[in-house]
């Protein structure tokens, strides 16, 4: 049965260092997130937005609370069962890309499925179809390297979305890009949120992009807020 709740978050806090050193960097959070919304978490460089979104993704653990990912708690879970529950659920966007710089743009969109364990004609073909829809059908040989930042994005866009995941987080996406490329990045993201009723959670200092958002969430003093 599918979990009611993308994400639950109850009393999460995180602190770095040992003793009097401790720095704390989220405190008391509680957050749902339910199917299909688009959220936005924002706040100043520091603030832990970046480690709040690996917490909540399962890629890094709080000190302290709960964090229940599809229904599932995660600090019950082990690696290898949150990598597969990952794996089914959830896909992610980098600010950085993260290519894989010997692969083409193809491979690159290919290999989550095959690490799945999925047919490699049918991904092969499912991965080409993913990037022709986003305007790639001419760079699907070509290196990371070969391509601007705006098409690296694209490409690391169609990775994230070839598993069609219920949840995608986004860290500052359009951060890297120029403006235009940026907005263009954006539209793609709201498009998966509305026309496959993804769940989208992006971190991203442009004010204009977090708008778009159904709800906008501000990290301050370790604390979370969510704006009207």
């Amino acid at each position: 049965m599918p979990a009611e709740n993308i994400i639950e978050v109850h009393r999460l806090t995180k602190s770095v260092g040992q003793g009097e050193h401790q720095l704390l960097i989220l405190t008391g959070v509680e957050l749902v997130v339910k199917p299909a919304q688009s959220i936005a978490l924002i706040g100043e460089s520091g603030s832990g937005k970046s480690t709040l979104l690996g917490i909540l993704a399962g890629l890094d653990d709080g000190s302290e609370g709960e964090v229940l990912l599809m229904g599932h708690p995660l600090h019950r879970l082990s690696e290898e069962q949150r990598a597969a529950l990952r794996a089914q659920h959830v896909g992610f966007v980098f600010q950085s890309f993260m290519l894989v710089p010997t692969l083409n743009a193809l491979e690159n969109v290919q290999l989550p499925a095959l690490l799945r364990g999925e047919n490699e004609t049918l991904s092969r073909h499912q991965a080409k179809t993913q990037l022709e829809q986003l305007g790639l059908g001419d760079r699907l040989h070509h290196l990371p390297a070969q391509l601007s930042g705006g098409e690296q994005q694209r490409v690391a866009l169609a990775r994230a979305f070839s598993g069609r995941p219920e949840l995608l987080f986004a860290d500052e996406p359009t951060g890297n890009l120029d403006r235009h490329t940026g907005e263009r990045i954006a539209d793609l993201l709201f498009s998966l949120n509305r026309d496959h009723a993804t769940t989208l959670i992006l971190v991203t200092h442009d004010e204009q992009l977090a708008a778009r958002c159904d709800r906008r969430l501000r990290l301050r003093d370790g604390r979370l807020w969510e704006e009207t």
